[in-house]
Formats: C-alpha cells, structure tokens, sequence
C-alpha cells in the first residue's frame, strides 16, 4: 500500500509510547499519577447540561448549517465585542468541531506549498503538523525561559522572508502558560501590519489567566492588525467541555467563507445540540469559571513552588493555562541506575533527552509527564495541574523522592 506523501510528513506524537503504557499499567491496577491531562478536571457546569438535555428533547438533533447556527454566531459576537472589544458580524463566524478544528480550517485555506509560517517555540504539538499537511514549511522562533518563553523581536524580524504567509499566535500558552501584554502585542502588531504577514491568535486559554493580568486580543489593537488576524477560540478549556467540540473562528469575511467551503466538504456542522448548550455557555452565569479558575490559581502557586524546591529543578510560574513546564536540563547526558524491579541488566540508563525522563519517571515512580520535545524544547517536562490536589501532592512527591535517589547516585 502506498500512503499519500503529506501523510508521511507527519511526525507520530513522541507522547503516545508513554501514554499507552500509563493507561496499560492503570489497567493492571497500578497507582499512576497522570499529568498529561489537556483538559479541566471539573465537570461541565450544570446549566450547560441541563441546555443539551432540552435541546435533544425537543428533537435538535439534525443537521444545522455548516459553519453554525446563527443564534451561536450572534452569542460568539456579543462575546468577542464584551470581553474582547471586538466587532464582528456573524457572517464573520464560523463554528467548528473544536479549536484544534479552527485551527486546521484556517491553516488549510490561507497557506500553500511555498508558504513559511513563523511558530514561536516551545508550541503546541499539532501546530507543526497542521503546517506541514497545507504544503507549507514551520519556521521556528525559539523563545527563552529567561525572556519568559515570548517572542524577542529582533528574532522575529531575522525570521521574516519574502515567503512568510502568517505567525501563529497562542496566548496564554500552551505549554509554557506565558500570557503577551498589551505592549509586546503592539509591537508584533506593527511588524505583521509592516510586512503583511497574517495572524492566527489561538485564544482558547484566555479565561485561564492569573494575578489579575487582562486578556489582550492582538485583534484588538487596531483596525490594520484586525484585517490580518483570524481569532481562535471555544468553549473546551474555560467551560470543561473538552467533549462536546465546539470552537470558533472570527475573521475577515473572505477567510471564513472560505473555511465554511472547507467545513462544508469535511466534517459539515458541528454537534446540533452541543451548539445550543454553547450558546448557555457564553451568555449564561460565569461563576462556575471563577470557581474553577480560583482553584487553578490555588493548585498553580501549590505545584511552582513545590518545583522550585526540589534541587536539580526550576520552574517559572506561569500567567495562563493549567501548565507548569519545568526546566530538567540539569538531568539530562547523566545516567541512571533503575531500581532492581526494573533494572535492564544492572546497567545504568542515560537520560538522554526529555522522553527518556519521561519513561522512567512512568517506571520508576509511577507519573506520567509530557515530555517538552513534543513542544520543540527537550530541556523541560509539561506537568498539568488540571487534576486534584491530592494527585499533584502525591505526584511531586515522588518526583522528589526520585530527584532524592537521582542525587545519592551523583552525589
């Protein structure tokens, strides 16, 4: 059988090995502590339910039009212009079957084979791979832990070509949870406006946010950034409704038509009843994203500053998301020796890049971890706080048990 050539340009994730094994040894009854979690531990607000509920016992359960229905359209508007000062008409919207699925459908219609699409490092893991699948080639702007994981300008402008089509844009981060204030936006506002390149804003953690820092949308700085800018956004991360795949994008008309020609060929609408429950979702009461948002901020100072004290490790804390990506270079190119349930031959192990960490603290110690080069930075792990706090104090302690026996072998 021979397979499409875009189809072997795509990189299998480096997580699934050990995500695997994890759900394996779970089955077996093994106590494995998972920080891999994408998604909020709490369960979907009641009256978002209770709106599904009634929307399949009044039988909205066909097909809708293939970008959304307008009354979601008209609610994602009155979202974007109350929490995001932005102005845009329904036929501006298209709803999808989740961010990710945004994403997919803009990339696929603004870029092309020839095309160059900047990507801050570290990224979210299908951004490259939604890249490669248009034809178009990922440029990679590495970012520093000491400039807080953000674009330093001057290496932004050495990235620009004559074949730079867009940048993508995740604030807050995933993995890093770095949040762009208002003048680091304006300044790569200026740059795109200069240069013509367009934007992709992923905004899907945006309510996710901490120490009273405000959300920006670089979409809302001006009408110039504006036109070149397609907002994305959902309801997963900040209404816990990772299941039921309902995102958005808003953006100029010609993009969004040709995204709902795409959508209409692919997947066609988006869950009827799921739409209804998302119109509740962004119009109805908020509370339980302050609650929910409250105990991440809890959870966030709780797992920073356990972190920081285990000695070989450090951690910045970060503005937005559910993640800490802690920094492990201090392990990595050094062996070590597994315990004897596990050991290969009394042989010690070099920890050779963040994958290898990643698969004996899963041996060892029974967590799962993320490794960072399924983020393009090998010198970090992602941990999610989206789990309980007795899981996060059970998983850091035996992160610091292991770091205790890595540190009696090195002495």
């Amino acid at each position: 059988m021979t397979l499409a050539k875009r189809i072997s340009a795509i990189s299998p994730s480096p997580t699934l090995a050990i995500t695997a094994k994890a759900k394996e040894m779970k089955a077996r009854g093994i106590d494995v502590i998972g920080f891999g979690a994408g998604e909020p531990d709490f369960d979907t607000p009641e009256h978002i339910k209770e709106e599904a509920k009634k929307a399949l016992d009044e039988g909205f359960t066909k097909y809708t039009p293939a970008s959304g229905i307008p009354e979601l359209k008209v609610a994602i508007c009155q979202k974007l212009k109350r929490d995001n000062g932005l102005d845009y008409e329904p036929d501006q919207i298209i709803v999808s079957c989740g961010a990710k699925h945004s994403l997919y459908n803009a990339i696929q219609v603004l870029c092309e084979p020839g095309d160059e699409i900047l990507l801050p490092s570290p990224y979210w893991v299908s951004y490259p791979e939604q890249i490669r699948l248009s034809g178009a080639e990922p440029v990679i702007i590495e970012t520093e832990e000491e400039e807080g994981f953000k674009i330093k300008i001057e290496r932004l402008r050495k990235k620009i070509t004559s074949r730079t089509k867009l940048l993508i844009l995740n604030s807050p981060s995933n993995p890093t949870g770095a949040v762009y204030h208002r003048e680091e936006l304006e300044v790569i506002a200026e740059i795109a406006v200069e240069r013509n390149i367009y934007i992709i804003s992923d905004e899907i953690y945006e309510k996710i946010i901490y120490d009273n820092l405000e959300h920006i949308s670089i979409a809302s700085l001006n009408s110039e950034i504006k036109r070149l800018t397609i907002v994305i956004n959902g309801v997963s991360k900040s209404y816990s409704m990772t299941g039921w795949r309902i995102g958005y994008a808003a953006g100029p008309k010609e993009i969004v038509d040709a995204m709902s020609r795409l959508q209409s060929h692919s997947t066609s609408n988006p869950t009827s009843f799921a739409q209804k429950a998302s119109i509740v979702a962004l119009e109805g009461s908020q509370e339980p994203l302050r609650r929910m948002v409250s105990e991440f901020a809890k959870r966030r100072e709780y797992i920073v500053e356990r972190l920081n004290s285990i000695i070989g490790i450090s951690c910045l804390k970060p503005e937005g998301a559910f993640y800490v990506f802690p920094n492990i270079s201090k392990l990595l190119g050094r062996s070590y020796k597994p315990s004897p349930c596990v050991q290969r031959l009394g042989k010690g192990r070099i920890i050779k890049d963040s994958v290898t960490l990643a698969q004996i603290l899963l041996e060892e110690v029974k967590i799962a971890v993320v490794p960072g080069s399924a983020f393009g930075e090998d010198n970090h792990l992602r941990l999610s706080y989206a789990t309980s706090m007795k899981n996060i104090t059970k998983g850091v302690d035996r992160l610091e048990e292991f770091m205790k026996n890595y540190r009696r072998e090195h002495g």
